[in-house]
This record gives C-alpha cells, sequence and structure tokens, in this order.
C-alpha cells in the first residue's frame, strides 16, 4: 500500500511539472487581442500555424528563438529585424519590416506568438517591458 500511494504521489508530482503554466485573465485577453495583430500583420509571412516559410520567414511555433531571447524578439516586432537569426538551429537572414505597431499592440502579438503553437511563456509581456525596447 505505501508503495502504491508513493507511486501516486511521484506521478502526479511529474504531471504536474509538465501542465503548462497557468494564464491570467489579463494574460488571457492580451492573448485574444494578439490573435487579431497577428491575423493582420504576422500571418502573411509567419503562416496561420506559426510554421513560417522554410529558409525565408523563421517559425514562431515551438520556437526556440523566443524562448530564449525575449528582448530581442520584441525589438523585433517593434523595429523590424535586419540581421541573421537562428531558430531551431537553421538560420534565417530575411528582412523584417518595422510593423507600425503601437507598444500595446506590440505586447500582445507578443503574448499571442508566445503562449501558441506549442511556446508556453506563461509570463506577461506587458506595455511597459516594450516602452523600453530601444532600436
Amino acid at each position: 500500500m505505501i508503495k502504491l500511494n508513493l507511486l501516486f504521489v511521484v506521478s502526479s508530482l511529474l504531471f504536474s511539472c509538465k501542465t503548462a503554466p497557468a494564464q491570467t485573465p489579463e494574460l488571457k485577453e492580451s492573448i485574444a487581442r494578439g490573435a487579431a495583430v497577428y491575423d493582420e500583420f504576422c500571418m502573411s509571412c509567419h503562416m496561420p500555424d506559426g510554421k513560417g516559410v522554410a529558409e525565408v520567414y523563421p517559425p514562431l511555433a515551438n520556437s526556440d528563438y523566443l524562448m530564449k531571447k525575449r528582448q530581442e524578439s520584441i525589438k523585433a516586432v517593434k523595429y523590424g529585424l535586419s540581421e541573421e537569426i537562428t531558430v531551431n538551429g537553421v538560420k534565417y537572414n530575411s528582412a523584417m519590416a518595422a510593423l507600425g505597431l503601437y507598444d500595446d499592440e506590440v505586447a500582445d502579438v507578443m503574448n499571442y506568438i508566445l503562449n501558441s503553437w506549442g511556446n508556453e511563456d506563461g509570463k506577461i509581456v506587458t506595455v511597459a517591458e516594450v516602452s523600453k525596447i530601444e532600436p
């Protein structure tokens, strides 16, 4: 009986470690707004599924770059990008034009992509954080 209880406790702990971070109501609302921004400004290059276009536009889905380079990702959305980056082991060197988004739109779309297609950040990108990013 003790072994069975121990097994239950261990398996419960392992399962709880693999669940997605809880999303606050504020984050959920931002993600919903960000989906609309994504549809209008980002989907044509990064595709509806966030997988991008091989060798041209990097994937946002399951993106190690997004998860490891938060500030650089916000900067790219806010100001565009013209340097080579590596995403999931693949180099990309296509220019991304500045989209002309307001800081709240940048925050919302970042929250959407950081919590979609296998990305599970859970930490909200705020307007204050975006406003501190400089070119």
